[in-house]
């Protein structure tokens, strides 16, 4: 669900070291079972996703939600079980998008998503819809980059150097954002809380916002988030009742959509794939289940 994906990143405000979130009634371990809904909105979602299938949409974001958060987001893969299980659960649904921060092509390629039998609906909104892949046609759809990217993309190694950044700070070119990671410095939260502001700052002066992550700070345009892919998407689809399943502050978006949906008498379920790094979203949803394992658990009960 990532994201910024697997380049996601925990905010200073969240201990490092929380416990997982986890109330009781959402949590799902990696048995068979469909788990119940702590709200009455969640299991009201739930119900109309199993009675109307043939309208319903699952969307889910890639790092942290369908692969597990690594050090080296080149190195992130999906969890073996999440593409057998979409493949026996997609046929049934009006749709499957994958609404991610990541460049859709590599989405694509990272969660082995192409030429799979029975995920001929299978959607890819990359770069936070920005980007889009179908797999009914196999083509990628990709406009051109806001200039401040660019502005940016030139400006960035400087500001890093100026700022005496630790070993392990890394960046990430998206193509249509830029993003800086803290994951491998010597402390992560620490170099987070000292570049946010400063990136901020860059990404003012070009007309860029700054979106936190899980130990990541993406600088990408105004107007383009989870929330309006997602929105977009399911009305493309004429679509009924939506699960959504995230991990991270990228995903707030898409819970806020889900949540206006239903708010005018749409069904939906809200699933956490839970973490120690962030809360937020767990605090926000219907379900809460064990990270990447816990999402295909919940795929293949689906």
């Amino acid at each position: 669900m990532g994201s910024p994906d697997a380049h996601a990143d925990a905010p200073t405000d969240v201990p490092a070291a929380a416990a997982p979130h986890a109330t009781p009634g959402r949590a799902l371990g990696t048995g068979a079972e469909i788990p119940g809904p702590a709200t009455p909105g969640g299991r009201a979602g739930l119900a109309a996703l199993r009675e109307e299938p043939e309208r319903s949409v699952v969307a889910l974001d890639f790092d942290g939600t369908l692969a597990p958060i690594v050090a080296d987001p080149d190195q992130a893969r999906a969890h073996p079980a999440v593409v057998p299980a979409l493949a026996r659960l997609a046929p049934r649904l009006r749709g499957v998008a994958i609404v991610t921060g990541r460049p859709a092509e590599l989405a694509v390629r990272y969660g082995g998503f192409a030429g799979v039998p029975g995920l001929e609906n299978l959607t890819v909104l990359g770069a936070y819809g920005a980007e889009r892949w179908d797999a009914a046609t196999g083509e990628v759809s990709v406009p051109p980059p806001d200039p401040g990217i660019a502005e940016v993309r030139a400006g960035l190694p400087r500001l890093l150097a100026s700022l005496g950044v630790p070993e392990g700070v890394s960046t990430e070119d998206k193509g249509l954002a830029v993003a800086v990671h803290t994951r491998r410095a010597p402390d992560p939260s620490g170099a987070f809380a000292a570049l946010r502001e400063p990136l901020s700052e860059l990404a003012a002066r070009h007309g860029l916002r700054v979106e936190p992550g899980r130990f990541v700070l993406e600088l990408r345009p105004h107007g383009v988030d989870k929330g309006v892919a997602l929105t977009a998407y399911l009305a493309e689809k004429d679509a009924g009742p939506v699960l959504y399943a995230g991990d991270d502050l990228g995903d707030l978006a898409a819970f806020a959509a889900v949540e206006q949906r239903r708010a005018q008498g749409v069904p939906g379920v809200l699933v956490c794939s839970g973490s120690t790094e962030v809360t937020e979203l767990a605090d926000r949803a219907d379900v809460v289940v064990p990270g990447p394992e816990g999402v295909a658990a919940l795929l293949a009960a689906l």
